[in-house]
Order: C-alpha cells, then sequence, then structure tokens
C-alpha cells in the first residue's frame, strides 16, 4: 500500500487525464472493428484506471464513466 499527497489542483488535473483516458478506451470499445482480444486488453486497463478515478472523484462522477455490463465479462 502507498499513500500519495496531493493538493486539490493536482486532484483535479488526475481526475481530467483518467477522465479524458476513459471516455477514449468507452468509444473504442464501441467500434466493431476492433478485435475482441484487443477489447479484452482495453477492459482490463479500464478497470486498473477506474479504480484510480474512484479514488480522486466523486460517486456522480464515477456513474458517468460505468462500464456496460456487456464488455465486462
Amino acid at each position: 500500500m502507498m499513500g500519495l499527497l496531493i493538493n486539490d489542483r493536482e486532484q483535479r488535473e488526475i481526475e481530467y487525464v483518467i477522465k479524458r483516458e476513459l471516455e477514449e478506451l468507452l468509444m473504442d470499445l464501441e467500434d466493431p472493428r476492433i478485435d475482441h482480444t484487443v477489447k479484452q486488453a482495453m477492459v482490463d486497463r479500464y478497470h486498473v484506471l477506474f479504480q484510480l478515478f474512484q479514488r480522486v472523484a466523486s460517486e456522480q462522477e464515477c456513474l458517468k464513466y460505468l462500464l456496460k455490463k456487456t464488455y465486462d465479462e
């Protein structure tokens, strides 16, 4: 377990960066041209990023970036 001491500005920046990455992943998961194996790797990355996002964002913000059940297998 590691700790991280950040100020409000840094928290907002981390939140912003993770949100952009989550949005991109969610958009790419909708793309039918992407292979299932690649999508599974993207889902794994999504889970790591979402766990980080939950630590810095409010519950309301987290709800906006929930993964559809169809990809979470």
